[in-house]
């Protein structure tokens, strides 16, 4: 990997440059010679690797579907293909490693086994299918690490910090990412696992026997844990900023939680978050600041990133919407191209240099949401519309007088070819006219989603908690699709 320092101020022009190089070496001599996949398939297209120069040639590549990845109860090694690997085959065509302990020394081939041996594994969360497994060799490791300094950068921390993760622990980015981070900048960590493992109880203990300056959250389980610790009058005074992985952070939950830390007695706390996929295996940060959005930072050396018509595939321009399109230019283990992510960037791919630190490698827009969440509902419930889950999560996340919330999909009558039905559970603040409320939601819900709410039912806090999973599950279950397939 390139010098931070060096390559965040590093013009356009030649990042581009650099990127190219990497694209047309990482073609020529990983992916087409130890990428099952990606080989087979560019001899089945009759794809030239040699002929990838860069950037702009990407568009000749297919693009990688979550499909063909994920594994399945009829191909469930379908993972294994995604890892770049000298196998035998290909070993007895190029060199296999034993023979090189013959001829280059025991070196290089503890350099290849630094190279290509998976050593260490995530998975993605499964929500949609089977978890897929993405693996790392010791130089993945030595990215992670790198590429977690470079979030810490950004976000300024520094070696006087004390971090909490509260990420539960789990063979997932968001926890090894901040794990490996804190590692590489020798920042002092307490790796509590979140109320999962600790307890909440507990963790709010650590806050205040430990000092923290920063934590690490969930942002469901962060709103959760701040409301508890004001009924209990804790003092969190010591926090200054609060980074958030795992889920979208809208606008106005960053508001609340500012506001609850000012009751713990935490002024001006900075509320961030970073943008984050298991197949890329590592996160980016969103530039700090306490009022504007100025994108997430990438790390040019390690990937390439596109922003395509969600519709058609085809490129938009700088700053314009689009989905995004990740290309893997500098791994081992696991390494996709042009991955669909079903993220779409609202406001695009930046390329000018950041109006608020002055870092010129790319940036992708603050304003990210889950095309992966559209759903389909029957034409007679909808009218052949398609309703975006996303918007459910600033409107409800956003709203004054909710406390929590979780959105329920049936069918009627529990038959796979009835109408749809959404029912919305929200657990209100103290001394909110309901009427009011579930009057004001259905019209809000009708506008931004057109789509209407079968039914509202009002429960408590700690019912809502429980339904979702908040100190049980991995993520909170904000959406559930309970439809019979």
């Amino acid at each position: 990997m390139e010098n931070w320092e060096k390559l965040s101020r590093m013009p356009y022009k030649q990042i581009k440059e650099l990127q190219d190089k990497k694209l047309r070496a990482f073609m020529a001599n990983q992916i087409y010679l130890y990428s099952p996949y990606y080989s087979n398939l560019l001899k089945e297209l009759k794809i030239d690797p040699l002929k990838i120069k860069g950037i702009d040639d990407l568009h000749h590549l297919p693009f990688t579907y979550k499909w063909d990845i994920a594994p399945t109860d009829e191909e469930p090694q379908k993972a294994k293909d995604f890892v770049i690997r000298p196998d035998e085959e290909l070993t007895e065509k190029y060199g296999h490693l034993a023979k090189m302990s013959m001829t280059s020394g025991k070196a290089a081939v503890e350099e290849k086994i630094y190279d290509f041996k998976p050593v260490h594994i995530h998975f993605t969360t499964g929500r949609t299918a089977m978890p897929t497994p993405f693996v790392y060799s010791k130089r993945d490791l030595d990215h992670i690490r790198e590429a977690g300094y470079r979030l810490l950068d950004v976000f300024e921390v520094t070696t006087d910090d004390i971090v909490v993760n509260c990420f539960p622990f789990a063979p997932h980015l968001a926890f090894w990412q901040t794990f490996f981070a804190g590692e590489k900048m020798d920042v002092a960590n307490f790796h509590s696992g979140g109320g999962k493992i600790v307890g909440t109880k507990n963790l709010m203990d650590a806050f205040e026997y430990l000092r923290p300056t920063v934590a690490v959250f969930i942002p469901g389980y962060c709103y959760y844990f701040l409301r508890e610790a004001v009924k209990q009058g804790r003092d969190f005074s010591s926090i200054k900023k609060i980074f958030f992985g795992g889920e979208r952070v809208p606008p106005g939950l960053k508001d609340k939680i500012k506001e609850l830390f000012k009751q713990l007695g935490a002024e001006e706390v900075m509320v961030l978050a970073t943008y984050g996929m298991t197949e890329a295996k590592v996160a980016w940060p969103e530039c700090p600041s306490h009022e504007e959005y100025h994108g997430y930072h990438l790390y040019p050396d390690l990937e390439i990133f596109e922003t395509v018509d969600p519709e058609s595939g085809d490129p938009v321009g700088e700053g314009e919407e689009g989905e995004i399109v990740y290309t893997s230019i500098d791994w081992r283990g696991t390494a996709v191209l042009r991955y669909r992510t079903g993220d779409i960037a609202k406001g695009g791919l930046l390329l000018e240099p950041c109006p608020n630190c002055g870092r010129t490698v790319p940036r992708i827009s603050s304003n990210i949401q889950r095309k992966s969440e559209l759903k389909e509902f029957s034409m007679t419930k909808v009218k052949g519309t398609l309703i975006n889950l996303n918007n459910f999560f600033p409107l409800m996340m956003g709203h004054p007088d909710i406390e929590e919330w979780q959105v329920e999909m049936r069918k009627r009558n529990d038959d796979p070819y009835d109408m749809d039905e959404i029912y919305l559970y929200v657990a209100p603040k103290e001394n909110v006219d309901r009427e009011k409320l579930a009057a004001d939601l259905k019209q809000k819900v009708l506008r931004d989603t057109e789509v209407s709410l079968t039914d509202i039912f009002f429960k408590t806090v700690p019912e809502v908690v429980s339904q979702l999973g908040m100190e049980t599950e991995l993520k909170e279950k904000r959406i559930l699709d309970n439809r019979p397939n």
